[in-house]
């Protein structure tokens, strides 16, 4: 492989404004794709297999007229303080805003609260329910503007006001959090590489590559049923890893320079070399990333699949745009060490060139810091260790679930409405339960829906139960039930489960169906899904990338080691989640305004996620390692020579990592801050205890054994060359063949 990418290397320098422009011909069709695509509207949730699913299907075919997709609003009133909704000038108030609510094309109904019950014991509270006739993401912007309206004339006369449900669902902010982490990298960059020049390739291939996956993610938006998140999380990984993967090749390249190469030769050795090990470490996190189908969540499986697209673009840029573009920078990137002039590099050869030859042999940080942890590995391995298995005990409490109004950020009136109904009508009043009624196959439809109705009754936790609602056949029924405790809590769930063993009963005694659904019982239903599934995707995930670590090491220690160190680090990270977002540690200092459960996707998004580029940083650094013993080092020794020419660069990018994924922490959407505070810890956890701690001591105390691999297997095993042997031997026989030539003179 090293050599097809050395090959690849110098033709892509050569041939710099080809490549250019191939890639800003497909930036350009992305861009007019995404420019001309139609508005994606509303993304379905569908989670097959599970009971809440199974009943929403039942619903869409038993009753065919229900807008069950459709948008809705509800519009909670509040008295002044000392009078009730019921006096006369609020009531009028009250309904003259529902009469307003009712004026407009897209809607379907609206529930007068006088009529429909819908005003709190205290007299304070009420609401009124609006039904729109297509999805709440799909709303003409007139309906919105009404709908404010409404709301805005009711508050001008005196009453509290706020609106709920999906029909002001605002689009997911981007704010400025892709411009920090842009700007975090760029310093870190500068300092790096000591050139303005070279610290701005990295950045502008990753802006070509994320703006590609996202434009056409975009474009293909409204085809596939991508969701705002989808692009969300491509460009928060593509951007990543597009850094870095150009990071690692820009490096090389300085480095190959530093040896007295020419451009060409230089930027060929970089791709075939570094390239190699870009290779593998993108493929690990498309494994990673393409892995979540396993799962079999719909949304989970394309928001995936997106970002690996993301992942393998950043990859084919790194490969192919970065030797382009150090084509046209020509001698402006110069080699490892110097500086350009801007920077001082002119005043740092002067003094280097006075201070002489001793000098310039000091070890740098890397080579230092791994000569310590060499010489005292277990302590270094037990500090690690006990330090992540610490900061992993909260995990142990971990809580799933998924997010609705009550975890929105107080400011917005969806959670000051959700505020409101918990304070009028009891926290269950939020998520109330849908059970549906299946009696197709019972002698008496009618009695089983009694039957049910009353034993759910009879149940702990439960506030209201409303009467049966049968749809046209009469062989199905709805019925609503209000527990007594908030949507999230365990509580709830296990009202859940009670009401379906119950069920089981039923089906026992008059042959109906009972099945629960619903806003909260489709939660429960994916947070134990997610639960499930954990287990299958770690195997296969891990098990593939394991595989693929031995055929790029060669040996079946170091895969294991990377593959421990990774549980290390992820259960790490979730247990960092769980403190700051489940327990309330530090919550203020990120902007969390409500702890409870853990986003049911947020551990297999991070498992996934923190796998493949834990795998990056391993493939990067050990590459080195392996590099240095081949080529005849000690263990030990080719330990620090992997520190000394890898541990400067992979810093770096891991800073990168956690700046881009840091930055989302400042995201409006609770899903997106969760998943940008776990990743950046996890980058955290994993490159600066996992892989410059923990791995260094262990390959010291393995040695040799570090790099055994049964010799069948190393006859079976094909020999991809991540380390670039194939390179040095072609120009060791170059130079053979020369020094022949010159005998034959």
């Amino acid at each position: 492989m090293a050599t097809f990418l050395y090959k690849l290397g110098r033709l892509s320098f050569r041939r710099r404004h080809f490549v250019a422009l191939i890639w800003v011909a497909l930036l350009t069709l992305a861009g007019v794709g995404a420019a001309g695509a139609p508005s994606p509207g509303t993304t379905s949730f569908s989670i097959p297999g599970t009971e809440a699913q199974k009943a929403f299907d039942l619903l869409d075919e038993r009753f065919p007229g229900m807008t069950a997709d459709g948008g809705t609003a509800r519009v909670v009133f509040k008295a002044p303080a000392g009078e009730k909704m019921t006096d006369s000038g609020n009531k009028a108030t009250v309904e003259k805003t529902v009469r307003e609510l009712k004026d407009g094309s897209e809607v379907a109904s609206v529930a007068d609260p006088y009529t429909a019950n819908a005003v709190s014991k205290d007299g304070t509270v009420a609401y009124a329910s609006v039904s729109y006739q297509v999805p709440g993401m799909e709303l003409a912007e007139s309906t919105r503007d009404a709908l404010e309206e409404a709301a805005q004339h009711a508050r001008d006369a005196g009453l509290t006001v706020e609106v709920g449900g999906d029909a002001l669902q605002a689009p997911a902010e981007s704010a400025a959090s892709e411009i920090i982490g842009i700007a975090v990298a760029a310093v870190v960059l500068v300092i790096t590489f000591g050139s303005l020049l070279a610290a701005g390739l990295p950045l502008l291939t990753a802006i070509i590559g994320v703006g590609i996956g996202v434009a056409t993610i975009t474009a293909l938006a409204s085809t596939f049923d991508l969701g705002d998140t989808t692009s969300t999380l491509a460009l928060m990984i593509g951007l990543a890893v597009g850094i870095d993967y150009a990071l690692f090749i820009v490096s090389r390249y300085r480095g190959e320079l530093a040896e007295g190469r020419e451009r060409e030769e230089a930027a060929g050795r970089a791709v075939g070399t570094a390239g190699s090990a870009v290779v593998f470490a993108g493929l690990t996190v498309v494994i990673a990333l393409a892995g979540l189908s396993v799962v079999n969540v719909p949304m989970l499986t394309k928001m995936g699949l997106a970002a690996a697209g993301t992942v393998a673009i950043a990859v084919l840029i790194a490969l192919t745009m970065v030797p382009a573009l150090l084509g046209y920078s020509g001698r402006r990137v110069r080699p490892a060490g110097e500086k350009s002039r801007l920077l001082g590099g002119g005043r740092a050869a002067k003094k280097a060139a006075k201070q002489g030859a001793g000098e310039a042999g000091r070890p740098n940080m890397g080579t230092r810091w791994a000569s310590f942890v060499v010489r005292r590995p277990v302590a270094v391995l037990l500090t690690g260790v006990i330090g992540l298995g610490a900061a992993a005990i909260p995990a142990a409490s971990l809580e799933l679930g998924l997010p609705d109004d009550g975890s929105q950020p107080t400011s917005t009136t969806q959670r000051r409405a959700y505020d409101l109904l918990s304070e009028g009508f009891g926290p269950g009043f939020n998520g109330p339960l849908m059970v549906v009624v299946d009696a197709k196959d019972s002698d008496n439809p009618q009695a089983a829906f009694i039957d049910v109705g009353d034993e759910i009754k009879g149940l702990d936790n439960v506030v209201t139960v409303s009467p049966a609602a049968p749809n046209k056949a009469g062989d199905t029924a709805v019925i609503t039930v209000v527990p007594d405790s908030k949507p999230s809590s365990t509580t709830t769930e296990g009202l859940v489960h009670t009401i379906r063993d119950t069920g089981a009963e039923t089906k026992a005694d008059s042959g109906a169906n009972v099945y629960v659904t619903g806003t909260t019982a489709m939660n429960i239903d994916v947070s134990q899904k997610m639960n499930d599934a954990l287990i299958p995707y770690l195997i296969l995930v891990v098990g593939l990338a394991f595989l693929l670590l031995i055929v790029v090491f060669r040996s079946i220690l170091v895969p294991l080691k990377a593959a421990l160190g990774f549980l290390l680090s992820v259960m790490a990270a979730l247990g960092a989640v769980v403190a700051v977002f489940q327990w309330g540690w530090l919550a203020d200092l990120i902007g969390v305004e409500e702890t409870g459960p853990i986003m049911s996707m947020t551990p297999i998004f991070m498992v996934g996620i923190v796998f493949g580029l834990a795998m990056d940083y391993e493939v990067f650094l050990v590459t080195r390692m392996r590099e240095a013993y081949v080529h005849g080092e000690r263990p030990t020794q080719a330990v620090v020579t992997g520190f000394k020419h890898g541990a400067r660069v992979v810093t770096a990018a891991a800073i990168i990592m956690m700046a881009v994924f840091g930055g989302f922490i400042g995201a409006g959407e609770s899903m997106v801050k969760m998943i940008g505070f776990g990743l950046a810890i996890a980058v955290f956890f994993d490159a600066f205890v996992v892989r410059m701690a923990i791995v260094p001591a262990v390959l010291a105390l393995l040695g040799k054994k570090a790099w055994w691999l049964p010799k069948w297997l190393d006859r079976v095993l094909p020999n991809v060359d991540v380390e670039g042997e194939g390179l040095r031997t072609e120009a060791e026989s170059g130079e053979q063949d020369g020094d022949r030539e010159l005998v034959r003179v």
